[in-house]
This record gives C-alpha cells, structure tokens and sequence, in this order.
C-alpha cells in the first residue's frame, strides 16, 4: 500500500498538492484528524485501496503531536508512507491570505493572521522535520502540480537526492538542507547572447565549461555531496535537497544542478528543481 500525508502551513499549496494526487487515481481524504491516521489506513487497505493520501495539518490541534508515531507505526507494519511538507514564507502566505480573503483556520479575535502562522509553525515544527520539504513561495501552481507527480512517481526505496537551482534574489529556500553559492564565477548575464537562455542551453553550458574555476567548484560540491551522502542516509534521511544559487536562479545554479544531478543520478535516487525557471522543468 502507498501512502502520501501531506501537512504542512495553511496557505502553502496543500489543497493543490492533494488535488494532484486526486486525478492520479489516489483516494483521498482531507484534513484527516492526526489520531485517526492509523485507523483509516487500516480500513482503506481492508477494503482494497492500494494509494491513499491524506491532509494532517495544524488543524487537529494538540492530537497533532501524535503523528510522528503514528507514521513510524505504519512503516513498522511494511506501508509505503511519504511525508510532504509544504512550506512558504510569512510574507508569501499573507499575500496568499490577503488575496483570498480567507480567514486563517488558527487566527481569531486574539490573533492577526502574522501571530497565527507562528503558532501554526510551532505546532508543526516536529512534523517538518520528517519528511520532504517543499517551499512553494516562488512557486506557481502549475510548478508545483509538476515537483508533486516528480515525488510521488520517484521509487522512494532509500535516500532521494534532489538539486535545486535558485536565485539569492528571491532568497534562500527553506527546503534547503546543504546551500552552495555560485556567484563569485563570471555571470553569462552579462553577456547578451546568452542572457535570455538558462543554464540548460547548450551556448551557457559552454561558456561555463570554459572556466576553470566553473569545474573546480563544481568537482569539490559535487566531492563534498559524494563524501557525506553515505552518512546522510545513515540518518534514516527519506530525502535530502542541495540548493545552488546564484543571483538570478537561471544560468549558473541551473547548470550546476543539472551537471550534479548527471553525477549522481546512476548511483541515487535524482531529483532536479530550478525555482526560478518559468514553464515545465
């Protein structure tokens, strides 16, 4: 049986995220109470159900605290369980609740919507941990629909590898576990030609192999990711995320985290994101 439970901050995507899943022929249920999680995955598997995800999020209250157990119990027993977490900045889920004119389910008379996402975060903050973070602040629905189908359809049978590409203008991502900045090489940007391309382009591909100090960097991250992944997975880690970023997230971070992803994707499980790429990645 498979199964995916998303949490994570209201306003972060998950009603996206579940929506997915939905039109992948998942059963799904939302905003399931965290102390009934083991007990509707038991009755969905009798009854034959064999991909189910569901939403647990800030709204089952103190019984939140119970999922963590709850999720290693059903792994116990051989369920194939996925945790994502989906998460966005503060600035980016009042704009989201501002636009919507959507109460937040923890706000009220003795909390603005900024007090509420704080203690949304704190209630959450085990949870996070858990499982394989996605922050959807940059990103479009459609993006996220696209990185949701990557997740799910990845063999899950050890520790995943995902390189994400960003740009140190819009931030550092907070799914990050390792950031690496590329910036102190030479910027194609500067160069007309190659401006409107991305890092994915044959023309920005050659002219970053064309620098020494380009595959020196790339050799000692790719190196360092190489000697400390074997302890990574020694942590029981489901996932782990290398950003790269450089100051606009389209030429050099992007070539980099194609070019280590191409390293490591015969060996590990390989996931590649690029935040500020528009259109299908």
């Amino acid at each position: 049986m498979q199964v995916v439970v998303i949490s994570g901050l209201s306003g972060s995507g998950k009603s996206v995220a579940l929506n997915v899943l939905e039109d992948a022929s998942f059963y799904c249920v939302d905003n399931l109470p965290a102390t009934l999680l083991a007990e509707t995955i038991a009755l969905l598997d009798a009854a034959g159900y064999a991909r189910v995800a569901v939403t647990v999020d800030a709204r089952s209250g103190a019984a939140l605290a119970e999922l963590p157990a709850s999720i290693r119990g059903l792994k116990a027993r051989g369920v194939d369980v996925r945790l994502l977490f989906l998460d966005a900045g503060n600035e980016t889920l009042i704009k989201r609740f501002s636009e919507t004119r959507r109460p937040h389910p923890l706000a009220g008379a003795d909390a603005t919507v900024d007090e509420a996402i704080g203690r949304e975060r704190a209630l959450l903050e085990e949870i996070g941990e858990m499982g394989e973070r996605l922050d959807t602040s940059e990103l479009a629905p459609n993006a996220l629909r696209k990185w949701i189908k990557d997740l799910v359809a990845i063999d899950h049978a050890g520790l995943v590898l995902a390189f994400e590409s960003f740009g140190y203008k819009q931030g550092i991502p907070l799914d990050a576990d390792l950031v690496f900045d590329v910036r102190p090489l030479p910027n194609p940007f500067y160069d007309p030609k190659l401006r409107p391309l991305s890092g994915r382009d044959a023309p920005v591909a050659r002219f970053l192999e064309a620098l020494p100090e380009a595959n020196a960097m790339l050799a000692d991250i790719g190196d360092f990711v190489a000697r400390w992944l074997p302890s990574f997975a020694r942590d029981n880690r489901a996932y782990l995320t290398v950003a790269l970023g450089c100051t606009g997230g389209q030429h050099r971070s992007v070539w980099f985290a194609e070019r280590l992803a191409a390293r490591f994707g015969a060996t590990t499980r390989v996931l590649v994101r690029h935040r500020q790429l528009p259109g299908p990645q």
